[in-house]
């Protein structure tokens, strides 16, 4: 009976130690910035393309759209190409706050509705705890280091287009009509 015991408790020993071992595993598989790296996400494989006045001006982007990564952003990142940004997507537009608390690139801060279209453009300050947020909902925030939208001409207004924004649902819309919907009497 005792040999049956120990060797209960060694196989519930066992299973209990698979467990955690699996947990920490996908645990530590998350994207995490609490360990003073940066995160690295992969380069979406589609531009980004922002739409100006002056043409289009095109960015590679590491798309942000768990929470643990838009926590993480751009923090503890010392580099980043000039073509480069990372782009926070969110589900569903809403109030959103930045800060650049841990953050040593300055960087340009673009605010972009559902739509795709831009609402407004801010600066952050490395290492700044002051809050960066546009005086509307938003779906989107793209980053890109700092000076680089004004050096593209991309302005309040402009259109980004992406997979990722041009997919985000939004707002039910009626389909256009094409001159096939039914004629519908009012009488």
């Amino acid at each position: 009976m005792a040999h049956r015991n120990r060797v209960t408790a060694g196989a519930l020993c066992a299973a209990i130690f698979l467990i955690v071992a699996i947990s920490a595993f996908f645990y530590f598989q998350q994207p995490s910035s609490a360990d003073g790296k940066a995160m690295i996400l992969p380069v979406d494989p589609a531009p980004l393309v922002a739409v100006t006045k002056a043409g289009e001006r095109s960015f590679f982007v590491e798309i942000a759209d768990t929470p643990a990564e838009r926590q993480a952003g751009l923090m503890f990142r010392r580099h980043m190409a000039d073509n480069h940004g990372m782009l926070f997507v969110f589900g569903a537009p809403q109030d959103v706050s930045f800060w650049m608390k841990n953050t040593p690139l300055p960087l340009d801060l673009i605010f972009v509705g559902q739509d795709g279209r831009i609402r407004a453009i801010k600066q952050g300050e490395p290492q700044s705890e002051a809050i960066i947020s546009p005086d509307e909902p938003v779906r989107f925030v793209l980053e890109l280091k700092a000076g680089t939208a004004a050096k593209k001409g991309i302005k309040d207004g402009d259109l980004l287009r992406h997979p990722a924004i041009g997919t985000a649902p939004g707002p039910a819309m009626p389909p256009p009509d094409k001159g096939d919907a039914p004629n519908v009497d009012s009488d």
